[in-house]
């Protein structure tokens, strides 16, 4: 019978083979999960019950792992299953993942308000502690937002020949769909003023080196992404932020910014690549939340201002 460690390890290597790096290390990751709930000794696909799956998302959950996080290694480990099946090496169970959460969550509140936007998008002072790298780090984080909440993986390795006058021509790494961005005067200013010097790269920004879909470059871009990660924290701190920043902000302030401008759904999702809409209703479900309660307060306060004695 197929074992499951050694199938899924064969997987996950295969993806590095064909250079998807970052698929390969959530398949490693979600392995490495399995290994340290399960134990060393390997298992057969037949030994993976819905009581196997929901003992292991509670596992999971001991561990101080998210809910994302969970969903995250169970999509992963339902994909290897499907693999197997399809290759018929294991047998189809029906609705075996059904009782474990594979969905998304927007638990924690990712996007800024406007008293933090005022903070992080206004001229930082001079200051001892406001240090070249973290000027940089603020300029490419409103830079992204600027470009329609552009992730820090295709900022990474945007090309110059991208570039073609004021319009930015790119695919999504995430999901391979190709988007325009016109930039506007702001946007110009700033990449201009961060763009790579070096001539003879054909990266735009200087943030990567090896050659696009070598490990290397993903070694790289990973590098990249921790330390300005590192430098949005600093600068969180500096400006007193309560929510730690990181580069996932920039994309959700985006989309919720464009939410409370009252730009429908389906626009914002086109605008940030998204694969469907539900993707998108993802990122604007705690804010709509929001929006419904202040539509409940100002229809309770237009009654308030005509009752005379309000019963309460």
């Amino acid at each position: 019978m197929l074992k499951v460690v050694a199938f899924m390890k064969q997987v996950a290597d295969g993806l590095q083979m064909e250079g998807n790096f970052g698929t390969a290390h959530v398949y490693k990751s979600s392995l490495n999960a399995i290994v340290a709930f399960r134990g060393k000794g390997d298992f057969t696909f037949d030994e993976v019950t819905p009581e196997w799956l929901k003992d292991f998302e509670v596992h999971l959950r001991s561990r101080g792992c998210s809910w994302n996080t969970v969903s995250t290694y169970l999509r992963t480990f339902r994909a290897v299953y499907n693999r197997a099946v399809d290759s018929r090496k294991a047998d189809y169970v029906p609705h075996l993942f059904r009782s474990v959460y594979t969905g998304t969550r927007a638990d924690r509140k990712r996007a800024l308000d406007e008293e933090d936007m005022k903070k992080v998008f206004a001229k930082l002072p001079h200051s001892s502690v406001v240090t070249p790298a973290l000027q940089r780090a603020q300029g490419l984080f409103v830079l992204m937002f600027l470009l329609r909440g552009l992730p820090f993986v295709d900022l990474a390795y945007l090309r110059k020949s991208d570039l073609r006058d004021n319009v930015i021509t790119y695919r999504r790494r995430k999901t391979g769909r190709p988007l325009s961005v016109t930039l506007t005067p702001e946007a110009m200013n700033l990449l201009k003023k961060y763009m790579n010097p070096d001539s003879s790269s054909p990266y735009l920004f200087p943030l990567l080196n090896s050659r696009e879909g070598t490990e290397a470059a993903y070694r790289e871009y990973q590098l990249a992404l921790r330390s300005f990660n590192q430098q949005l924290t600093l600068l969180g701190e500096l400006l007193g932020l309560d929510d730690r920043l990181s580069s996932y902000t920039a994309r959700h302030t985006w989309a919720t910014t464009a939410y409370y401008c009252e730009i429908h759904p389906g626009i914002i999702s086109e605008a940030m690549g998204h694969s469907s809409i539900t993707v998108t209703e993802t990122y604007l479900k705690p804010f709509r939340n929001k929006k419904i309660d202040e539509a409940n307060k100002q229809i309770v306060n237009y009654v308030k201002s005509f009752v005379i004695g309000l019963v309460c």
